[in-house]
């Protein structure tokens, strides 16, 4: 039985951020998608096309019962199955964190799509800072977990994303943070918990 699935979710504050980093009509790779509802959101009111790729059996399901076409594949084992330049934008929305394999994914996202698009937990944000300040690992809405049961085996920040894309030469084409619903971009990396990049090889 597939899981009851609300098909009429408004979109969040940061969700219409990112999607307007999609230009109306890309064919769309989305990494890590959960239950299809950014790409839903991009086929429905941006006239996308494309694939979620995603492990969760659940997710898979409710994917299916959105009507978005979901792919099941462990993303650890690479994107060997899409050609160059196969899709307009790929997408790793709180995907990154969560890989062994994130560096070899960025280059893998760089070359499947003609552009990419990452967010992922900022590190940075004061919040944190602060309480790795005070010897605990931060625990916030947006990193809930404590650090002894994360599923997140990596953290970073925007400057350090923005080393990566150096070192695999990658042109970023834009960058913010994003908190509460809000687009920061004045000083991101102290004021904002989430990171966004969008990027494209150089």
């Amino acid at each position: 039985m597939n899981p009851i699935v609300n098909l009429t979710v408004q979109p969040s504050a940061d969700m219409l951020s990112i999607a307007r980093l999609v230009p109306p009509g890309s064919r769309v790779l989305d990494l890590g998608c959960g239950t299809g509802e950014l790409l839903d959101y991009l086929i429905r009111e941006r006239g996308c096309s494309g694939y979620g790729v995603e492990i969760n059996d659940a997710n898979v399901q409710a994917c299916v019962a959105r009507g978005v076409n979901v792919i099941q594949l462990n993303l650890e084992e690479g994107l060997a199955l899409f050609g160059d330049n196969s899709f307009d934008v790929v997408l790793q929305i709180d995907t990154l964190q969560h890989l062994r394999n994130a560096e070899t994914m960025l280059r893998e996202t760089a070359r499947v799509g003609r552009a990419g698009i990452v967010v992922f937990p900022n590190f940075g944000h004061w919040p944190n800072r602060l309480a790795v300040a005070r010897g605990r690992m931060p625990v916030t809405k947006v990193l809930p977990y404590q650090w002894y049961d994360t599923p997140n085996i990596r953290v970073g920040t925007l400057q350090d994303f923005e080393a990566l894309a150096l070192q695999n030469r990658l042109e970023i084409l834009d960058a913010f943070g994003l908190q509460d619903g809000r687009e920061v971009r004045f000083w991101p990396n102290a004021r904002a918990s989430r990171a966004v990049f969008k990027f494209r090889h150089a």
